[in-house]
């Protein structure tokens, strides 16, 4: 089993675990019928050895989305006006979140256990708002989950009253991610990953904000995920 714990092969777990976490991980029809196929013998089946494993995802990475132009559009269509929460920051159309924490264990693929990604990547204590008149909401607390399919979970609260705690906001499809990178402080750098709303979420919203204009599956933005590996 490859860990975090060695430490000429750490960018390796960095990659491997996190490309997996938000690109096999995400949901295809391959893969959504080899979860079917392989759900009930995975539960009784025993626990192979994982390929990579990941106990605790370092600080000082980030999930950063580049917002795509036509949900930019529809905001402004709707009247809603963006902001950021916390320690996210938007800029230059692009909005970023602080990775605090997580853990990832992949299994291999092939072996039929599933899901064969598991664990969380956490953005505790930053979010995005949404704001229209006298409403406003906040999504905050992010959580990646990367199995099949692979989605965000987060808090919603609507002028600071909780209206959910860890809903499913957006969908992560991975199969538009690029081949691992390292930046020039040796960080491993994954981008790619379409951004979703999630059916659950686009509901919400459009009860919030009395429209009907939003739908599940509309393309947020292209995600870039930078994870330390020292």
């Amino acid at each position: 089993m490859i860990t975090a714990t060695l430490p000429a092969k750490k960018l390796l777990v960095a990659g491997i675990a996190l490309s997996a976490a938000l690109g096999l991980g995400a949901c295809s029809s391959d893969d959504s019928t080899a979860n079917a196929a392989s759900s009930s013998s995975s539960s009784s089946s025993s626990r192979p050895e994982p390929i990579a494993s990941l106990p605790a995802i370092p600080t000082g990475g980030s999930t950063a989305v580049a917002l795509d132009a036509n949900f930019v559009s529809a905001l402004g269509t709707l009247g809603l006006t963006p902001g950021t929460i916390g320690t996210a920051t938007l800029a230059d159309g692009s909005v970023s979140f602080p990775i605090t924490g997580g853990t990832v264990t992949v299994f291999d693929k092939s072996s039929g256990y599933r899901p064969y990604v598991q664990g969380t990547i956490l953005h505790q204590n930053s979010g995005l708002s949404l704001t229209a008149g006298g409403t406003t909401v906040e999504l905050t607390n992010f959580t990646v989950d990367p199995g099949t399919p692979a989605r965000l979970f987060g808090d919603v609260a609507v002028n600071g009253t909780q209206a959910a705690a860890s809903a499913p906001l957006f969908d992560l499809d991975g199969t538009t991610l690029k081949p691992i990178t390292t930046d020039s402080s040796g960080n491993a750098v994954l981008q790619g990953t379409t951004v979703k709303l999630s059916p659950e979420a686009a509901a919400l919203l459009n009860q919030t904000f009395s429209t009907d204009a939003l739908a599940g599956g509309l393309v947020i933005g292209i995600a870039t995920i930078t994870v330390p590996t020292s």
